[in-house]
């Protein structure tokens, strides 16, 4: 397990995962959507209920297989679809913000809107 972990640990893109498990896959795909791609993987290792942890030749099989379920989400549908980050999970990549949130961020003043005033424009000289 140990060894299978240290291996693991020297992989840093997309492409080198896919050719570490030995999935083949479409660059065009793994160009677009890397990222996703790499998170999905993760987020399915999370949800495994079954990992071996006693056999690293299975927890690689386990490993390939959850890879290739996450490549292969993205070549059926596309990141805003598959919502893997937060912005895609927001409402369509939409944020809300109330108005609540907006007086939040003024700085306290007794609950009032701050106000300001507008200098007023010099005169034009006149002609005499």
């Amino acid at each position: 397990m140990e060894n299978l972990t240290l291996q693991l640990k020297q992989l840093s893109s997309a492409e080198d995962f896919l050719l570490f498990f030995g999935v083949p896959y479409d660059q065009p795909v793994v160009h677009v959507n890397r990222l996703h791609i790499l998170k999905r993987f993760y987020q399915y290792i999370r949800q495994e209920p079954n990992l071996p942890e006693d056999n690293e030749q299975a927890l690689y099989a386990v490993y390939r297989d959850l890879l290739i379920k996450a490549y292969t989400d993205f070549v059926k549908s596309t990141p805003a679809q598959e919502k893997v980050f937060k912005v895609f999970q927001e409402a369509e990549g939409h944020q809300h913000v109330t108005l609540q949130n907006l007086k939040s961020t003024l700085p306290s003043q007794g609950g009032s809107v701050p106000s300001f005033t507008v200098p007023a424009r010099p005169e034009a000289p006149r002609a005499a």
